[in-house]
């Protein structure tokens, strides 16, 4: 039940509805109910036989002080009243418990989200995609459904307490032993609740492993496609879709089992119990055939809690796997304690930085000056720690040793997200949205408005091709950018590191995967953007050194500058 304390506790108000509204159903419930009493001794005793009881005698007192007569209309009125009336309430219930659970899996995602890319880069890098994925729909989506299956424990738990009253009031001896039969039978059967959550703990696992998996294949589909493996793919996923599989059977297996076995003990404590009531007590007969409808209602009722108890259980660890997510990014919260504005009218500068992986040092007393509105391009092996300059510059990384400036100011002085807004970055990927164009360059930034993106567009060259497109800057781009030529998709991610208009545009080996006349005409789009911008060039490749102000190589953690970066100087 700690998932319940633990909902209760996040959504109060919206839980004290809840509870408010399950408690009104049950009252007309109980009062449409009780109402059955009375119509059986009035139907007996029109035929001559039975007697007025406790309970009827009540009801029609109530009758009478409400100045009604309890006739069989009446109380019929009153029992499809009743029925009704909790229905209503229900409805409302169930109405109010779909919107929380929409509410829940739309913030538990939002909570993944914001968790995730708050957390450190190094925190980020070392997560799986694909499980990521998972946790942000399946796991978030199951974690609802625990919700709703948590209230309707809560609302069978009211009900039941409702009925257990009424055949209280009826005989306490019969309800005694039909409430201790009750808990043999829940303790008897919760062996195949422990299966189903077993089962359910065993889906979240796999479910993670199969997404993180599968993802990592789609982006290798065509290697397997072009090397005839199709069957690798399936291969490479069969050990998490039979470990699923078998968690699938499990949860069937318990639910099959729990429904099958209900039933029958549920019955057969109903007969004991009519036939001690009419053996041992001597009760009357329309008061017995009134007590076997409360107590099977009141064992069904049982059976329904440990129904839907068992499937909360199933989902339950879903919740709990994707709160230890989000717990566990929020510990690998990037922590910014800077309050200047950022202000890069003069350089950047790295001054002795040193950086490394374990005790693999990549950068080792580095010093860096990028002046304003020039092109450097750092040039070197992969591995060599170019990438990591560009990591530490936009502050997803601090030093081991040294420090970065911009414009003499530490960067750990500064607003960091203020900084960041301030640099356009273009990465080896050049992997585009199945959108539109206008949205891979705007990624749904509201602020960039449709003249905004043509001239980056224009800027990064890319107008004239987008506007000869059927639906110009809204034609979609297609899978992974699948219907643009690699240079087209390029500019267009050149588009969106200058939508918002950056002071500093970091180019992360971007031309790296371009034939050599792509990567001659992007170079020619850069080399008319460094006169208004300022350009850090990461490539291992030597055509971006060609145009860079400065070109320096990086090699064993030291930077030296080039023979060609000298002649450019002196020119």
């Amino acid at each position: 039940m700690r998932l319940i304390q633990r909902f209760i506790a996040r959504y109060p108000w919206q839980s004290l509805l809840l509870i408010i509204l399950l408690i009104l159903a049950g009252a007309a419930d109980g009062i449409g109910l009780s109402a059955l009493l009375p119509l059986l001794n009035l139907t007996m005793q029109s035929s001559g036989s039975g007697s007025e009881d406790a309970l009827s005698r009540n009801f029609r007192e109530a009758f009478e002080y409400l100045g009604m007569e309890p006739t069989l209309v009446v109380m019929l009125l009153v029992i499809i009243t009743g029925i009704v009336v909790k229905n209503v309430f229900l409805f409302f219930t169930e109405q109010r418990t779909g919107y929380i659970a929409a509410n829940i899996t739309t913030e538990l995602r939002m909570r993944l989200l914001r968790a995730i890319t708050s957390s450190q880069w190094r925190y980020f890098t070392g997560q799986s995609a694909g499980s990521l994925a998972n946790s942000m729909a399946t796991e978030a989506w199951r974690a609802s459904l625990a919700y709703t299956h948590a209230v309707r424990v809560l609302a069978l738990i009211l009900e039941t307490m409702v009925y257990t009253v009424l055949a209280l009031l009826v005989s306490w001896q019969a309800t005694l032993v039909c409430l201790a039969a009750s808990l043999v039978i829940l303790m008897v059967s919760q062996v195949f609740v422990r299966i189903s959550k077993l089962a359910g703990s065993g889906q979240t696992q796999w479910y993670r492993s199969l997404l993180g998996t599968l993802t990592d294949l789609l982006g290798s589909v065509k290697t397997f496609k072009a090397m005839g493996r199709d069957e690798a793919a399936a291969d490479a996923l069969s050990v998490e879709t039979k470990h699923l599989k078998r968690a699938l059977k499990r949860e069937v297996l318990g639910d099959a089992a729990l429904t099958a076995s209900q039933e029958p003990m549920y019955m057969l404590v109903v007969l004991i119990g009519v036939y001690f009531a009419l053996e041992r007590f001597e009760m009357e007969i329309s008061t017995v055939l009134f007590l076997a409808l409360i107590l099977a209602k009141l064992l069904r009722q049982f059976g329904k809690v440990q129904k839907q108890y068992q499937r909360m259980s199933v989902c339950e660890s879903a919740y709990w796997a994707l709160d230890d997510t989000i717990s566990e990014a929020l510990r690998a919260a990037e922590v910014s304690r800077g309050t200047r504005l950022p202000v890069f009218e003069q350089q950047i500068s790295l001054q002795n930085v040193s950086y490394g992986y374990g005790d693999h040092v990549v950068l080792d007393g580095v010093s860096l000056v990028i002046p304003a509105r020039q092109m450097v391009c750092l040039i070197g092996e992969s591995g060599s720690g170019k990438t990591t300059i560009a990591d530490l510059v936009t502050g997803l990384m601090d030093p081991d040793e040294g420090e970065v400036r911009i414009d003499g100011v530490p960067l750990g002085d500064l607003e960091m997200m203020r900084w960041r807004r301030m640099i356009g970055y273009v990465p080896q990927e050049n992997l585009l949205l199945h959108d539109t164009i206008f949205h891979n360059v705007t990624l749904g930034d509201e602020a960039i408005s449709e003249s905004d993106v043509e001239a980056a567009l224009r800027a990064a060259e890319a107008w004239d091709f987008v506007s000869r497109m059927p639906d110009g800057v809204h034609s979609v781009a297609g899978e992974r950018g699948g219907r643009l030529s690699g240079g087209q998709r390029q500019r267009i991610m050149i588009a969106r590191a200058l939508a918002h208009k950056p002071k500093l545009l970091i180019l992360d080996e971007s031309t790296s995967a371009l034939d050599p006349a792509s990567e001659a005409s992007i170079c020619e789009t850069l080399n008319v953007l460094k006169r208004e911008i300022t350009i850090l060039a990461v490539s291992h490749q030597s055509a971006l050194a060609t145009i860079a102000d400065k070109t320096l190589r990086l090699e064993r953690g030291q930077l030296k500058e080039t023979a060609a970066s000298i002649r450019q100087s002196s020119a």
